[in-house]
């Protein structure tokens, strides 16, 4: 159960670095934010989504 936990916070840290890159890049882009804006939303989803799953497989720790 920790190496899921542990691969879920891995996951979790890559997916913040690449949205802490890619939405400020995306967002001084002229014309970007129209073609990118649904992968944002998405990944931010993943993101939430990523951060509750990693909390309820945490609470099966002891």
């Amino acid at each position: 159960m920790t190496i899921i936990v542990q691969l879920l916070v891995f996951l979790l840290i890559i997916l913040s670095t690449l949205l802490t890159v890619g939405i400020p890049v995306t967002l001084a882009s002229p014309g970007q934010w129209e073609q990118s804006k649904n992968l944002i939303y998405t990944s931010a989803g993943i993101w939430a989504g990523l951060v509750i799953i990693t909390g309820i497989f945490n609470s099966f720790i002891i």
